[in-house]
């Protein structure tokens, strides 16, 4: 079942890179993002590969898998792929479906002419970023 502008508009608003946004503006994100599905056991995303999308689970189980080993599961209101948005550069890892999965996706292009229409949402997503890589920084320290 496809999910109505105003759905969209909801789940990502869950998402704390989101968060922030007037309403307007997470409208505009909400209207560049389709609905994609994957089967259980599919991959959405792989290691290496340069990024051509932002994605956040609407439903569904996933994980992270970097050089063979699981980093991260990840379930509705996670995202990824916003790394290879920023930089063109080959994906960490990859992101493989445990259950039959539900995304949000947005094309680089797309996500690039938000990011130029709207650099409130630019400076969102750098603080998002600094808080994953804080994260992963203290992980190692620890």
């Amino acid at each position: 079942m496809s999910l109505t502008s105003e759905r969209r508009t909801q789940l990502l608003g869950t998402v704390g890179l989101f968060r922030g946004l007037a309403p307007d503006e997470l409208a505009a994100v909400a209207d560049r993002a389709v609905e994609v599905d994957f089967g259980e056991g599919r991959t959405i995303v792989r290691q290496g590969e340069v990024g051509t999308g932002f994605f956040m689970i609407s439903s569904g189980l996933a994980r992270v898998v970097r050089d063979g080993a699981t980093i991260a599961e990840l379930g509705p209101g996670d995202f990824f792929g916003e790394l290879s948005l920023l930089d063109g550069e080959p994906r960490i890892a990859a992101v493989v479906t445990q259950t039959p999965t539900t995304c949000l996706a947005i094309a680089s292009w797309d996500f690039e002419a938000l990011l130029e229409a709207q650099p409130h949402l630019a400076i969102l997503l750098l603080k998002g970023v600094a808080r994953r890589l804080r994260a992963v920084s203290e992980e190692h320290h620890h």
